[in-house]
This record gives structure tokens, C-alpha cells and sequence, in this order.
């Protein structure tokens, strides 16, 4: 079973991909690395509260939005 943080690494990489960005555009959209993006999107690093809310408005969407996992599935 996935963690919590998982899922929302997951979450965000399966958004990203549903807009059709890559990381780059992603992480300048959200005014961070790109290697962020892909340390957090191969669970290499869990994303900090900060990090997940200028994903979130990348993404157009509410912080609470990106960190509902609850109806989640892979």
C-alpha cells in the first residue's frame, strides 16, 4: 500500500501528463527545478507544503484538490 506521499507524488506526474506537459514546462510554470519535478515524480523526494501549493496553481487547481488522494486510483 502506498503512502500518502506517494499518492501525491503519483498524482502529480499523472496530472502533468493529463495536461500534456513536460517537466520543464511544469517546474516553469510553478517557478521551480525541473529536477524537482523529477525527484518528486520518481519518489525520490516528497514534496514540501510549499512546493505542492505552486504545483497545485500550475495545475490550476486548489492545494486541497492535488492532495485528495482519497478517490485516487493508478
Amino acid at each position: 500500500m502506498d503512502s500518502i506521499n506517494n499518492k501525491i507524488c503519483k498524482k502529480i506526474r499523472l496530472e502533468r501528463l493529463k495536461r500534456n506537459i513536460s517537466q520543464e514546462q511544469l517546474a516553469e510554470i510553478a517557478d521551480l527545478n525541473r529536477n524537482t519535478i523529477g525527484n518528486i515524480e520518481r519518489e525520490i523526494a516528497s514534496p514540501t507544503i510549499d512546493t505542492i501549493e505552486k504545483i497545485a496553481k500550475a495545475f490550476d487547481m486548489t492545494f486541497l484538490e492535488l492532495v485528495d488522494v482519497t478517490k485516487f486510483e493508478l
